[in-house]
């Protein structure tokens, strides 16, 4: 039997914090130096799956939550605009990494991943607390949260 979607959403999450919390670790230079130096391909993973799961959610779980819960509407509009707005700095962390491939370790890169950990948790909690329950009372799949794999 399938997870209900809230639980998915959650378990979405939880993979994409465990990830950046490697991130920052291995640019703040807690890590092996295997893991310094595959940092940059990291990171731009990182970044692909952060972006695949928002677009899933702004073409998927969104809109069909809006239809089903309008009450929502305001709610989803701020997570769409926080998902424009984790794109900037995600856009950010790329480029960072690109440098890190023929400059070493960034301590601008450290930096970006911590201020984009504390946003990344603001806005994964406030998505759990408000749509959760309502995702769970959705027809659907994990598709839905860009996740249509089961991976993030």
């Amino acid at each position: 039997m399938a997870s209900p979607l809230g639980a998915e959403l959650r378990r979405v999450h939880d993979s994409l914090r465990a990830d950046l919390r490697a991130l920052r670790s291995a640019a703040a230079g807690g890590t092996s130096p295997d893991a310094r130096r595959t940092l940059p391909a990291h990171c731009l993973a990182f970044c692909a799956a952060l972006t695949a799961h928002h677009t899933g959610e702004d073409a998927g779980a969104f809109p069909a939550l809006a239809e089903r819960f309008p009450e929502l509407a305001p709610v989803l509009d701020k997570m769409a605009e926080d998902h424009v707005w984790i794109s900037g700095i995600l856009g950010r962390v790329e480029e960072l990494a690109g440098e890190l491939l023929d400059a070493g370790a960034s301590p601008r890169l450290a930096g970006e991943l911590e201020g984009l950990a504390a946003i990344v948790e603001s806005h994964f909690s406030f998505e759990e607390r408000r749509i959760a329950a309502a995702l769970d009372r959705l027809p659907g799949t994990v598709a839905l949260l860009g996740a249509g794999d089961g991976t993030p």
